[in-house]
């Protein structure tokens, strides 16, 4: 498995086709004061599997600060991955919507991805006041 899109966005959305479409892709956010209310943004993911890893596959997603302290619940779902006869590998695209998420420090947070419970990859995300 290959994590070929991972990144935090303003709006991301999936079609029929399986086109991955991402709006505003960004890893910072600047404010005057804590805590940070960002009323929605969303995680879009695209995954390419081998045909060895066709199946369900579970998905699991936590944001965390610094320290290592969930900011939210942690994000679980599934998602089934299958292939055309002819097709060496198949992707998998998500689209994950986060309403109201409350940041309460200045520092980094790490958006971490697991597939099947092995880490695949993070995303970090500053907030800091503007400079």
């Amino acid at each position: 498995m290959k994590v070929e899109i991972f990144t935090l966005c303003d709006a991301a959305t999936t079609d029929a086709g399986g086109k991955l479409n991402i709006l505003g892709s960004f890893d910072r956010l600047n404010a005057t004061q804590t805590p940070v209310m960002h009323p929605q943004c969303a995680l879009a993911i695209k995954l390419r599997f081998e045909r060895v890893e066709e199946g369900t596959k579970s998905i699991r997603i936590q944001f965390v600060d610094a320290d290592g302290k969930s900011v939210m619940p942690t994000l679980n779902t599934t998602s089934q991955v299958q292939f055309r006869p002819s097709d060496s590998t198949a992707t998998a695209s998500l689209v994950l919507v986060i309403q109201q998420l409350k940041l309460p420090k200045f520092g980094e947070y790490s958006i971490d991805l697991a597939v099947d419970g092995h880490h695949e990859g993070y995303i970090p995300l500053v907030v800091a006041p503007p400079t």
